[in-house]
C-alpha cells in the first residue's frame, strides 16, 4: 500500500493515478455562457452555494484541451505544498 502525504490531493495530477478519473455527466454551454453542474455532481462534490473553486486549464498545441474545477480551499493545499519547499530552499 502506498504511502500518501497528508498535503496531497486527489487533484493533484502528479500524485492521482489516471484511473481515478471519469466522465461524471455531459453539460451544455448556455448564450451567457454559464453552465449546471448536475446536482449529484454538487452533493458527491460537497459543492455548495457561495463555495469558491478554481477553474483550472490545460493546453495542447496553444489550445485549451482540458478543465478541471477544484476547489479553493484544496488548491490552496495544493499551492501551499508546492511552494513550501521551494521558498525553504531560498531562505
Amino acid at each position: 500500500m502506498a504511502v500518501t502525504d497528508s498535503n496531497s490531493s486527489c487533484c493533484d495530477p502528479e500524485e492521482s493515478p489516471v484511473s481515478c478519473c471519469k466522465v461524471e455527466s455531459i453539460i451544455s454551454i448556455d448564450e451567457r455562457g454559464q453552465m449546471v453542474l448536475p446536482k449529484e455532481v454538487r452533493d458527491k462534490a460537497g459543492i455548495r452555494a457561495g463555495d469558491k473553486m478554481a477553474l483550472i486549464s490545460w493546453e495542447r498545441d496553444g489550445k485549451v484541451c482540458c478543465f478541471s474545477l477544484i476547489a479553493i480551499e484544496e488548491f490552496s493545499d495544493i499551492v501551499k505544498g508546492r511552494l513550501k519547499p521551494l521558498m525553504q530552499e531560498i531562505l
